[in-house]
């Protein structure tokens, strides 16, 4: 399997310990995805969204644990049931706030990765494909008062 980026994300956050656990904790933070030359193209019709889901690469994580104690919980979980960033494939997925298309270049609001990361592909969000309705969430819901659909796991920035 090989995968090829196709841009890269230009963020305010240069070390790890700056990155918020999860775009909802970012949601002023604005930033630029620069789509390179060749893939521009794709871009057309993407101004029409309110938010795009990034797919990128957690290129500073290091390893990975199939069991994790993740920052909502005191309990260890299967790596697989949180959004740890240290993963067997370290790929990453936010949701974020589109503000702008111009050129090549995406303007964007809501993030939560590093400076410098390597974009694999963009996808509107369409609520009526992308939010089931009645989602359960697992183990959030006991864990630290029930946050539930509420908060993510905030498993942490990539590499943690």
């Amino acid at each position: 399997m090989e995968c090829k980026p196709i841009g890269v994300i230009h963020t305010p956050f240069e070390r790890l310990e700056e990155v918020p656990r999860q775009a909802s904790a970012a949601a002023d933070v604005e930033a630029e995805v620069e789509v390179f030359p060749e893939y521009r193209r794709g871009l057309e019709d993407l101004d029409g969204f309110s938010h795009v889901g990034l797919v990128y690469l957690f290129h500073r994580s290091q390893g990975f644990a199939l069991e994790v104690v993740p920052p909502m919980d005191d309990r260890p979980h299967g790596l697989f049931a949180t959004r740890s960033p240290r993963r067997p494939n370290p790929i990453g997925i936010s949701t974020v706030e589109l503000v702008s298309v111009t050129g090549g270049r995406l303007q964007v609001r809501g993030v939560d990765m590093l400076d410098g990361t390597p974009l694999l592909d963009i996808k509107p969000y369409v609520p009526g494909l992308d939010d089931p309705g009645k989602a359960r969430t697992g183990w959030l819901d006991q864990a630290r008062g029930g946050a539930g659909g509420r908060e993510e796991d905030g498993s942490g920035p990539e590499g943690a």
